[in-house]
């Protein structure tokens, strides 16, 4: 299907762009989500009478996301989960975990789908670097401290 893009996408293109993208990405994700419309001649008009507006909210978007990354860039976080005494959790630190210690701190506007793991879920006490996508261009790397509560058997 072709699509028109509203924002610039990692691996598809940026603000503007005309692509061919498979007909399921479009109709259950970029078309909901307000990053794609389809490619008819009177939605290319459209974006030509907007493309102004539309490149300044990307920009401000841009933006926060380098603030945003500057405030969490290094920034150290302690999560506390059940372990066994070999160091190995019963469960593994999941981005939900990550995202719900980083609201505890403040930062309300961030979300699961930002959350990168270099080398899967956390599955180890210790400390561990995770990557957060804030926006395509911008990412931020914190630091992620596992404690491990050790279970009684």
């Amino acid at each position: 299907m072709q699509v028109i893009l509203l924002e610039k996408i990692a691996n598809v293109g940026s603000l503007g762009d005309v692509v061919k993208v498979k007909d399921g990405y479009a109709r259950n994700f970029l078309i909901p989500q307000g990053k794609a419309k389809r490619a008819t001649p009177e939605n290319i008009k459209m974006l030509e009478e907007r493309r102004a507006e539309l490149e300044k909210q990307e920009a401000e978007k841009l933006t926060d996301a380098t603030a945003l990354a500057e405030r969490l860039e290094g920034l150290t976080i302690q999560i506390s989960q059940r372990a066994g005494v070999d160091g190995r959790l019963y469960g593994s630190v999941t981005n939900v975990d990550i995202i719900d210690a980083l609201k505890e701190k403040g930062f309300v506007h961030l979300e699961r789908s930002m959350v990168r793991f270099p080398e899967g879920h956390l599955k180890q006490v210790g400390e561990h670097s995770v990557i957060l996508a804030l926006h395509t261009d911008v990412m931020a790397t914190i630091t992620v401290n596992v404690r491990g509560d050790v279970a009684n058997q």
